[in-house]
């Protein structure tokens, strides 16, 4: 198998309703999120590629209008939109483009990352 990985970047804030007010996630804040799209095929390509970087264009274009510098609550219409939830809403905005998207991972700090793989 065969895997690859393209990074993308954005700003945004969300708020985690629901939890404790001494939560700090109860609060809205904002992260400078990274989101990591993963691809896998058995066999590469006629060009050797799993996919072509550049065939993600799409995907940066709608985090760059849907996502950056936007209110996750209300561009996904929920109180609680956490990395996890992010995850999964990219993929699923991701595979029916893309039939090698395999996993998408979601990090909003240095140190934490949450991943949807179905």
């Amino acid at each position: 198998m065969f895997r690859i990985t393209k990074e993308f970047h954005f700003s945004a804030s969300h708020q985690l309703c629901g939890l404790p007010e001494d939560h700090p996630c109860s609060r809205m804040h904002g992260h400078n999120y990274i989101v990591e799209v993963e691809l896998s095929a058995p066999e590469l390509d006629e060009n050797g590629f799993v996919l072509d970087y550049r065939a993600l264009s799409p995907l940066k274009k709608w985090i760059d209008d849907s996502l950056d510098h936007r209110h996750l609550n209300d561009v996904f219409g929920h109180d609680m939109v956490t990395s996890e939830r992010l995850a999964k809403e990219v993929f699923d905005w991701a595979k029916p483009k893309w039939e090698q998207v395999t996993a998408v991972r979601v990090s909003e700090t240095p140190k934490t990352w949450a991943e949807y793989r179905p």
